[in-house]
């Protein structure tokens, strides 16, 4: 059984809730089931965002979960919010651009990756949430990365093509940096 349960966090603004709106979108259109659950602070810039998605390719019972598989934490408070939510053999996935590595709980990995200067880099700091998304999918396998490229074409190409160039990009940056971590963990191993 195939079920995964994904928390994106950060400052409202930075992209989180993106992050798993095209998540969830790609697992529906692979043949999933999924939920999408936001959550927002009171403020309206600025405050605190986050959205609880989860992928099964069973029935799901509850949008809600306590316990976290995968953590896309695009900031400090969301590392620390949320990092002890996550279960042993989950992974974390945290912007080093804006957070600094924080205990976590026995068998979670952290990867600390730099979202916001790879995202410079391809042309936007805007992005660095398409640096994460690219990373997560990378990391977790939960959807095709095809699949969000597609979605990223319907929303875009029409509106705004010249976004659509700079997110797919990042996303393969993100994808890129998380396969070569990926690889020097498996040459060490």
């Amino acid at each position: 059984m195939m079920r995964i349960r994904i928390l994106c966090a950060g400052f409202g603004g930075q992209g989180a809730l993106l992050i798993g709106k095209l998540v969830a979108e790609a697992a529906m259109a692979e043949g999933n089931h999924v939920t999408w659950l936001p959550s927002y602070g009171p403020e309206m810039r600025g405050g605190t965002a986050n959205v609880m998605v989860i992928v099964s390719d069973k029935p799901i019972g509850s949008p809600i979960f306590t316990r976290i598989d995968a953590l896309v934490a695009l900031n400090q408070p969301s590392l620390e919010k949320f990092a002890p939510q996550c279960i042993s053999g989950s992974n974390i996935l945290s912007n080093s651009s804006l957070c600094t590595e924080i205990p976590v709980p026995e068998g979670v990995t952290l990867v600390n990756a730099p979202f916001t200067r790879i995202a410079e880099e391809v042309g936007d700091t805007k992005v660095s949430n398409m640096v994460g998304l690219g990373a997560l999918i990378e990391m977790t396998r939960c959807v095709e990365r095809k699949t969000v490229e597609e979605h990223l074409h319907q929303m875009l190409e029409k509106k705004n093509p010249w976004l659509l160039e700079l997110n797919l990009s990042a996303i393969s940056r993100g994808a890129d940096y998380m396969a070569a971590i990926k690889k020097g963990a498996a040459l060490r191993a």
